[in-house]
C-alpha cells in the first residue's frame, strides 16, 4: 500500500486510462510510473518513489511531455531508478 501525497491526488483522474510501471527495488522501496493521454491529446506523466512501508519519498507530475506514452513511461522509469540510485549512494556516505 502506498501513502499518496497531494501531488498524486492532484494529478490523478479516474476518467483517464493509464499505462503503468511498478517495480520493487533492492532496498524494498517501490517505484511507480504512470503515463496517460490528456483530454487535449498530450502526454502526461507521474513518477512516484516510495519506501518499503509505502511512504512517499518523491512524487513528480508532468502536465506535458514531448514523448509518446510508451517513451514517456520509459523515461519516467529511468528517472525513478536514478533517484533510487542517488538516494542509496547518499545513504552509504552518511553511514560511513
Amino acid at each position: 500500500m502506498r501513502i499518496r501525497g497531494s501531488m498524486y491526488r492532484d494529478w490523478d483522474d479516474t476518467q483517464c486510462d493509464y499505462i503503468t510501471h511498478e517495480e520493487t527495488v533492492g532496498s524494498g522501496g517501490m517505484i511507480e510510473v504512470k503515463a496517460r493521454c490528456s483530454s487535449t491529446g498530450g502526454t502526461q506523466l507521474f513518477i512516484g518513489v516510495y519506501t518499503s512501508d509505502g511512504v512517499g519519498v518523491l512524487e513528480i507530475a508532468y502536465d506535458s511531455r514531448p514523448e509518446t506514452l510508451t517513451e514517456a513511461l520509459a523515461w519516467g522509469v529511468a528517472q525513478a531508478r536514478k533517484f533510487i540510485s542517488m538516494e542509496a549512494t547518499l545513504q552509504a556516505h552518511l553511514r560511513a
